[in-house]
């Protein structure tokens, strides 16, 4: 990701967002959240270089930094908040989208956050399956929404996705969690029995 285009394209992508220019200088382009009206990606022009602003979680903060030299603490925003991207080819477009994903549910109330909060508060040794998850987050109809926002954990080690299994106690596929096994690994060592690539509801289903 080089171009201004290119962010903003994405920004916009995410559910209720717009463009907006507070400014009334076309350098200055921010994408915001309907109904809050927060900017969580700001876009300008600086030394030749399209540079982003994205909100930014102090636990991932200075990884990012830390990563990449492109990414520096804020320019002209709370520096303990926020990060700016530089555009200069160096950092990988998945990794921008990821920050600017994260910026996002920083500052709305996504689905993916609740989803990803949902799936924080079940407990070690317990399961809970996709349709449960959904209604933890408050809509018991996006059950495959809750598989997309676990396809793509921003946070493996904190968000326990091993721990959401389908209808039947079954596990996920090979392609998620790290590779085959994984999550039937992850999930004994909780203490959670799996037999055949299936874990019994009646006795491990988080009881709501």
């Amino acid at each position: 990701m080089r171009t201004r285009e290119e962010a903003l394209s994405f920004g916009l992508s995410l559910p209720y967002t717009y463009l907006d220019a507070p400014f009334h200088d076309d350098n200055w382009q921010l994408v915001r959240v309907s109904g809050c009206k927060k900017a969580f990606l700001w876009t300008y022009e600086r030394d030749g270089y399209i540079n982003l602003n994205v909100k930014v979680a102090k636990e991932w903060r200075d990884f990012w930094r830390d990563t990449y030299s492109s990414v520096i603490p804020g320019w002209h925003q709370n520096k303990e908040n926020w990060n700016t991207i530089i555009l200069d080819g160096t950092i990988p477009r998945v990794d921008i989208e990821r920050m600017i994903l994260e910026s996002y549910d920083l500052v709305s109330d996504s689905p993916r956050k609740r989803i990803y909060e949902a799936v924080k508060s079940i407990p070690k040794g317990c399961v809970a399956t996709y349709s449960q998850v959904a209604r933890m987050a408050g809509n018991d109809k996006m059950a495959r929404a809750v598989g997309n926002a676990l396809h793509n954990n921003p946070e493996p080690g904190i968000i326990p996705c091993h721990r959401v299994v389908d209808a039947k106690g079954r596990l996920a596929g090979a392609f998620a969690f790290g590779g085959a096994d994984s999550q039937e690994k992850l999930l004994r060592d909780e203490g959670v029995i799996v037999v055949n690539g299936q874990v019994d509801l009646k006795k491990y289903q988080l009881k709501q």
